[in-house]
């Protein structure tokens, strides 16, 4: 009897075990998994509703239709009019390949529903919706066009930006795809050792080099003597460790400003030492690296990930923006945009507003700050020293005539290959209008000869053209 009782309770135990295990997995997915599996390109709900309604239009800043749909023997087909140019930003809506970019996070914008519940069904079923809602950008598509041809044949990124209202007004990346003949490119797409389909700008993570060089110059200002001199030799031993300034030229008698202006490396290295990795990832996490920048985009995070057991040879490369430190583009155009604010970084818009098929806006995205970077006076000094970069540094490519611009030159070793050349900046250095960050991908050559001379075109045509 005993024995038969033993197994019933075996059993029952067993039975209940797997009972609650049932509940707690549906509770997590619930709760903890519902929007991305809600979310997913490849979920089917997503598909149900546009077979019944006009997907909204995608329109630039200035009204330009960029992805429109109109019916196709009896079925909604989508539209993209600029072939490359937008498929990193919009992306794309196929049914056999599923969704990406703002075409899969605003899906319930653009067919104009709301979020999938038992009263959405019932309103569905009493008045069915027929026409989805339209999506402005900031996105100015003559500066998008533009970017995308100082970019073109080679691999990289631009980002540009009002640094006072966080519009972006173009976000190229290197090699990209058509988003016109997705269906017959495909596979070759795939296969493509390029990688078309990484959004460089908000997913791309690369070391930065020399543009680093402005946060390890912040927490100089902050914690240190910036009119101390230091004698630069060309280069300097850490823990047995060569840290050489650029082809091992010496630079002589130096303070902060003139170390900024020449990009010396052996300054920053042995002042990234002194202040020491705690102040170098404060800094750090108040221009949003290690963190999640809130974005219309999916992003990646850039890391320096000062809490681990870091010696004094990663310190140094950190400090000059080599060894652990990753960043995105999107990242180092906050940091420019930040300088560039007085400090205060604000939250990167890419859609403005969203417009009913009435013509009423029914939503909008304002500028929001998401990090005191610094304090005005610590920006000021910031922007007054990339002034000098530009006008008799390293960043002289990055000129604009009657214009003060500020900007920073980088040019990052590559483990892989060959190294990247950066510039960030933004003009004019008394008023910004716009600000950028620029990546050429294992260009081989230094910042300020091949990606300065990109960013000042495109500030200038930003000048000129954009309200």
């Amino acid at each position: 009897m005993n024995k038969e009782l033993r197994r019933i309770l075996i059993v029952l135990t067993g039975i209940c075990t797997l009972f609650v295990s049932l509940i707690v997995y549906i509770s997590y997915f619930q709760i903890f998994k519902a929007e991305a599996v809600k979310n997913n390109s490849y979920n089917k709900r997503l598909w149900i509703d546009e077979e019944k309604i006009l997907r909204g239009s995608i329109i630039d800043r200035n009204g330009k239709i960029l992805a429109y749909s109109e019916k196709v023997d009896d079925a909604y087909k989508r539209f993209y009019n600029y072939g490359n140019l937008y498929s990193h930003v919009i992306g794309y809506s196929y049914r056999e390949y599923g969704k990406s970019g703002l075409e899969l996070k605003y899906n319930n914008t653009l067919l104009n529903i709301d979020e999938t519940t038992p009263f959405h069904e019932l309103k569905n079923i009493v008045k069915p919706n027929t026409e989805g809602n339209t999506l402005k950008l900031t996105i100015d598509h003559h500066l998008q066009e533009y970017s995308r041809g100082l970019l073109q044949g080679k691999r990289g990124s631009i980002v540009s930006m009002n640094p006072r209202t966080g519009e972006i007004y173009s976000m190229v990346s290197l090699p990209d795809f058509n988003l016109s003949n997705l269906r017959e490119d495909w596979n070759d797409i795939m296969e493509d050792e390029g990688k078309p389909f990484l959004n460089r700008a908000t997913s791309g993570l690369y070391t930065p080099g020399s543009t680093f060089k402005v946060l390890t110059a912040i927490g100089i200002l902050e914690d240190l003597d910036p009119n101390s001199r230091y004698e630069c030799t060309g280069s300097i031993t850490i823990d047995g460790y060569p840290i050489k300034d650029y082809k091992g030229r010496a630079h002589g008698s130096v303070d902060l400003r003139e170390a900024l202006v020449k990009s010396c490396n052996t300054y920053f290295a042995g002042k990234g030492i002194e202040l020491g990795k705690g102040k170098l990832g404060e800094i750090a996490n108040n221009f949003m690296i290690n963190k999640k920048i809130p974005f219309d985009l999916p992003t990646a995070k850039s890391t320096f990930p000062y809490k681990e057991n870091l010696g004094k040879t990663d310190i140094a490369a950190a400090s000059i923006g080599q060894g652990k430190v990753l960043v995105t583009p999107l990242n180092m155009a906050l940091i420019a945009s930040g300088i560039a604010n007085k400090g205060e970084i604000l939250q990167p818009i890419l859609v403005k507003e969203a417009i009913s098929p009435d013509g009423e806006i029914v939503r909008i995205n304002e500028a929001k700050k998401i990090s005191d970077g610094i304090d005005i006076f610590t920006a000021n000094e910031i922007k007054n020293m990339m002034v000098e970069v530009v006008e008799r540094g390293t960043g002289t490519n990055g000129k604009i005539q009657n214009i003060r611009v500020a900007g920073k030159t980088g040019t990052a070793e590559n483990p892989s290959g060959k190294s990247h050349a950066w510039f960030i900046g933004f003009a004019p250095a008394d008023d910004p209008k716009i600000a950028v960050a620029v990546i050429l991908e294992e260009d081989g050559s230094t910042g300020g000869r091949t990606a300065a001379p990109i960013a000042r075109n495109i500030m200038i045509e930003a000048l000129n053209t954009i309200e």
